[in-house]
């Protein structure tokens, strides 16, 4: 990489060594965190102040939360701790020779370890024309988007007078039959039967379709055959209309098309696919074909002995096995690079590699609905749901959020209603012909190299 001649951030105490961290999510808060006590200077960079908890972003897209429920300052999270500064600011390129990092405005950051966790974004597998048609969801901006186009969809479709048109718009397409997709199209059925079913007076919420469509043979396809085959049920229960082995060929503002059939919709939600953040092309060293950074079993690019990268930017392998792109692995992630940076400050030897403890897997499919899967123990329906709820709870990051959270949900599963059912970001476009008609946003709104996504 070139040299920058630019001017460079000056951290304080510039006697200790100076470890960045770039992103805020899973991986790079808890990395932070866990460099509580060392002897080190910690700067975490982000271009958001603040931290997601993207498992349940999809319960801001379906109204069922608001977007401050899971998101905290990260200048809060990290305000006791003394050693750590955070700076809003967009990353643009490492220099891992150099040992510089380039921020957007042109200052450079100097560092002695870095830790890199800026996640994943958005693939349509080469289809980038298809985006505008078909929003995904990792950011609360993409969230706040789908939830728009979902309500705004009912309420196109209570002024229609075109059945054609009112049965496009009471179409929902949920690509992607992953624990997102499933999550998202459980919870829009939910919406349809009972949140929204007695609030129209010209069409009927209950008969609005909601439709999953999956690549493989089954949704959840890393999950147990069986677990996948319940979830499967529930969603079908719930009234989703599942198929499997079914491939989308286009997405337009008119709907989709699987496999030759074209499906009249005017909300089509992307859930299939997800790459790599840019920011690992800046890095130079090798990729995969995802585009996530190929690590050594200590998380390190071969040849740099100071890098770390963690969470869904990494291409990570434990005992043989693929380390999966989930909020656990990118925590672990992160403290294992925390804590091996806080020995070499502390002048002991490397600790050993890293291991993965998987600590199972859940998806949520409607009230009282839920898969999980420990491992030995796998457990479907009321008992599922119930675990599921107790862990996002208690990985919710700061005390108000879980209280809220938790009685929000306690609402919701006594009155079946929705209380963050607002329509924000504009209004209703073409309200005389009662059409949605899908909005693109510039290019790269919404979607961050630096954002925390794990």
């Amino acid at each position: 990489m070139s040299c920058f001649v630019v001017s460079e951030v000056q951290p304080e105490s510039p006697a200790l060594p100076h470890v960045v961290i770039i992103g805020g999510g899973f991986g790079g808060l808890y990395a932070a965190r866990a460099l509580v006590e060392a002897p080190v200077r910690v700067t975490l960079v982000d271009r958001r102040n603040h931290h997601v908890f993207q498992p349940l972003l999809y319960q801001v897209a379906t109204a069922a939360l608001n977007p401050s429920d899971i998101a905290a300052p990260i200048r809060a999270v990290l305000r006791r701790q003394s050693n750590a500064r955070v700076l809003l600011a967009e990353v643009a390129g490492i220099d891992l020779t150099g040992k510089l990092i380039r921020l957007s405005d042109g200052e450079l950051l100097p560092f002695d370890y870095v830790i890199v966790a800026t996640g994943a974004t958005h693939s349509y597998f080469g289809h980038e024309d298809w985006a505008p048609y078909a929003p995904g969801l990792k950011t609360l901006e993409d969230a706040i988007e789908i939830r728009r186009r979902v309500l705004l969809a009912y309420e196109a479709a209570e002024r229609s007078t075109d059945p054609d048109e009112r049965r496009a718009l009471l179409t929902f397409v949920i690509v992607g039959g992953g624990p997102t997709g499933v999550e998202l199209a459980g919870a829009l059925a939910e919406i349809a039967r009972h949140a929204l079913a007695s609030d129209f007076r010209t069409i009927d919420p209950t008969q609005a379709r909601v439709l999953l469509v999956e690549g493989q043979p089954r949704v959840l396809p890393p999950y147990p055959e069986t677990l996948s085959a319940s979830a499967a049920r529930q969603l079908v229960k719930l009234g989703v209309e599942v198929r499997t082995g079914a491939r989308v060929e286009a997405v337009d503002r008119g709907g989709v098309v699987i496999e030759g059939e074209r499906i009249a919709s005017r909300t089509v939600i992307w859930a299939a696919g997800v790459a790599a953040s840019p920011l690992a092309r800046s890095l130079g060293v090798p990729l995969d074909r995802a585009g996530r950074v190929v690590v050594d079993d200590h998380l390190r690019p071969p040849g740099f002995d100071n890098v770390w990268v963690v969470g869904d930017l990494a291409a990570a392998a434990d005992q043989g096995r693929s380390v999966p792109g989930v909020a656990g692995a990118a925590i672990q992630g992160g403290e294992y690079a925390a804590r091996a940076i806080a020995d070499r400050a502390r002048g002991i030897s490397d600790r050993g590699p890293f291991h993965y403890v998987d600590k199972g897997s859940m998806a949520t499919i409607g009230r009282a609905s839920a898969v999980a899967d420990f491992g030995r123990v796998r457990l479907s329906g009321f008992f599922a749901w119930l675990a599921w709820g107790l862990v996002h709870i208690m990985f919710l990051i700061g005390f108000r959020n879980r209280v809220l959270v938790m009685l929000q949900w306690l609402w919701q599963y006594l009155t079946f209603q929705r209380g963050a059912r607002l329509i924000t970001g504009g209004g209703l476009p073409t309200v005389a012909r009662a059409k949605l008609e899908p909005q693109p946003r510039a290019q790269g709104a919404g979607r961050m190299p630096t954002a925390p996504m794990p």
